[in-house]
């Protein structure tokens, strides 16, 4: 395990000063565009426990990208329109539904499940894995996009297959800022994997397997780094889903870790 710290730290507590923190605030960052208000961002970590040693998958974003070019991230991406409207089996629990409103302005159980739902589409358009069940038949909807596939494969996603892991705040004035809840998912909960997603003219150019102990040799964003970190501790924790879940922000010039 790469960094350590005291998981039960009460829920809430700030902790300044250790390894994932200092990582973040020393980190180099151009701060010359006008300050925005962060956007609502899903982001999944698919992994693999089958083998000998965890592996997640990381796809490499394209070159040509204003926003962490060519490194190796976690597939995600905002709310979109049909990820309110989708039908879903199952539900967030409530531990997973109160983390995801605490420290959010007029927070709402159905923003909660949009964001669940966007991050187990976004997942599937950038990587072909689709993430659910295929026991309960086709959902009953007419739905365009990414969606429109998971209708078609008769796949309804599932919310509570996924586990809130950590949360995160772009600091301010970056070119984009981004509100992000990292959600996790077993590899086994796929219940299709297609290919054909990636490529040089795709999002995400490279698409990888990687053991734990090496994701951290890919180019990465130091926040991706860091939440490898969390992820470690989440799994010798026991990967429970009644684990605190890490909010990382920056306050006065400094990053913070709370628990949510």
């Amino acid at each position: 395990m790469s960094a350590t710290t005291d998981t039960k730290t009460p829920a809430g507590a700030e902790q300044a000063g250790n390894p994932m923190t200092d990582r973040l605030t020393k980190t180099e960052r151009e701060r010359r565009w006008p300050n925005l208000r962060p956007r609502d961002a899903a982001t999944l970590i698919v992994l693999d426990r089958t083998g000998s040693e965890p592996s997640v998958l990381m796809g490499k974003r394209h070159e040509g990208h204003k926003f962490m070019p060519g490194k190796f991230v976690f597939p995600g991406g905002r709310i979109e329109p049909g990820d309110r409207r989708m039908l879903a089996a199952g539900m967030l629990d409530d531990r997973t539904d109160a983390a995801l409103s605490a420290r959010v302005v007029r927070p709402t159980s159905s923003r909660n499940r949009a964001l669940a739902l966007a991050a187990i589409r976004e997942t599937y358009e950038e990587t072909g894995v689709m993430l659910g069940s295929a026991d309960y038949g086709a959902p009953e909807i007419e739905i365009d996009g990414p969606w429109g596939a998971f209708v078609a494969a008769g796949v309804f996603p599932e919310l509570d297959m996924l586990q809130f892991v950590a949360r995160a705040i772009t600091p301010p004035r970056r070119p984009k800022r981004f509100d992000t809840r990292f959600f996790a998912v077993d590899r086994e909960m796929a219940a299709r994997e297609e290919p054909g997603f990636v490529g040089p003219d795709s999002e995400l150019t490279e698409l990888v397997w990687v053991p734990l102990s090496q994701a951290r040799d890919l180019d990465l964003p130091t926040i991706t780094h860091v939440v490898l970190d969390e992820l470690d501790i989440r799994l010798e924790a026991g990967f429970e889903p009644m684990l605190p879940v890490p909010f990382y922000y920056e306050k006065r010039g400094a990053f913070v870790r709370e628990y949510v």
